[in-house]
């Protein structure tokens, strides 16, 4: 493993900010910034329950994932057309670039969008168009993972990838996501055997608020080959040996779990106990304009709670190049670029 030079705990801020990474679990429709909210619900004629951004912000106090869940879904209503999904998915990429993320894998939800009466067309090609202009402008890779609600049925889940097949070459992968408890990942076998045939990418959200055991039926049932979240996984010392052992990446928010109250504070929060344990962890955004920051928000904040430093930085980093789906030759280009910029930095 690359070994970084010792670094000046004053300097990590500006590393952090600077150095390559990789962005494996956002949720582009929790990027809705409160104004693209209101602009993109004047444009279409949309009414929101809410007078002023100020208004919508201040609603931004969650206690759990369903309150987050509640006005993350209102939020999206405003999505109507190809422009619209495309404008959302530009907003967060240029954000992505000036935070250094070279490529990024953006998990958007169809049933939302769907189940009000939108084509499937109209919210892959907005979201497609978005990933190509910034490869071909912002130097950033962009692919789309297409995530089931859970708390929808697994027969939703079928019509859901049946409308979503024609556009199957703009689709890396399959996730899963919405309310966590009391909808267990085995409620889905079918469907991702059905999606594992097809041959996507696999993943799914898993011990954030539920147990450990989900974790393990995610892995065991629905095979998939990263964990979003997975946090709960220190709860149990042989599943956190398999996910070591296995080099199985959790893609870990800490922000979103502080707002989430899934831990009290930042300075609580497990990310480091799992990176000492040898898990392939990586760090992310989640919703980020409901959870308070994009991606070097969430390294500086953290790596401040818990005393991280610049080694702990570059496993991160090194982390989510390798767990991302590019093809090898990309990986390695990635952590080339990483370790050239770390043995640069002064």
């Amino acid at each position: 493993m690359f070994k970084v030079k010792p670094l000046a705990p004053e300097r990590l801020p500006e590393l952090l900010r600077r150095m390559p990474k990789a962005e494996l679990h956002i949720h582009i429709e929790g990027s809705l910034e409160p104004e693209m909210i209101f602009a993109l619900a004047q444009r279409n004629g949309i009414a929101i329950p809410y007078s002023s951004v100020e208004e919508l912000r201040r609603a931004y106090a969650f206690t759990n994932l369903q309150s987050f869940l509640d006005i993350y879904y209102a939020g999206a209503s405003v999505l109507l057309k190809e422009q619209d999904f495309y404008d959302m998915a530009r907003a967060y990429l240029l954000k992505a670039a000036a935070d250094n993320v070279a490529h990024t894998e953006l998990f958007f939800d169809p049933q939302t969008h769907t189940a009000r009466g939108i084509s499937m067309e109209t919210v892959i090609h907005g979201l497609h168009r978005a990933c190509v202009d910034a490869q071909a402008d912002l130097g950033i890779s962009a692919s789309l993972i297409m995530c089931f609600l859970r708390h929808l049925s697994e027969e939703e889940a079928f019509e859901t990838l049946e409308q979503a097949l024609p556009f199957r070459d703009k689709i890396i992968g399959i996730g899963l996501d919405s309310g966590e408890v009391g909808n267990p990942p085995e409620k889905f076998a079918r469907v991702f055997a059905r999606c594992r045939e097809l041959g996507f990418h696999l993943v799914a959200h898993a011990g954030e608020e539920g147990p450990p055991a989900y974790v393990w039926t995610a892995l065991d049932v629905l095979k998939v080959e990263r964990i979003d979240h997975g946090v709960q996984a220190s709860k149990d010392a042989a599943l956190m040996r398999r996910l070591a052992q296995d080099r199985i990446a959790l893609t870990v928010c800490p922000l979103s779990n502080l707002k989430l109250c899934v831990f009290p504070d930042l300075a609580s929060h497990n990310l480091r106990q799992l990176l000492d344990a040898g898990l392939a962890v990586t760090v992310n955004s989640d919703d980020p304009t409901y959870f308070g920051g994009y991606m070097n928000d969430n390294f500086t904040q953290t790596f401040a709670a818990l005393d991280l430093n610049a080694q702990h930085a570059y496993q991160l980093a090194r982390n989510s190049f390798e767990a991302s789906f590019i093809d090898t030759s990309a990986k390695r280009r990635h952590i080339e670029q990483l370790d050239g910029f770390f043995e640069s930095f002064q």
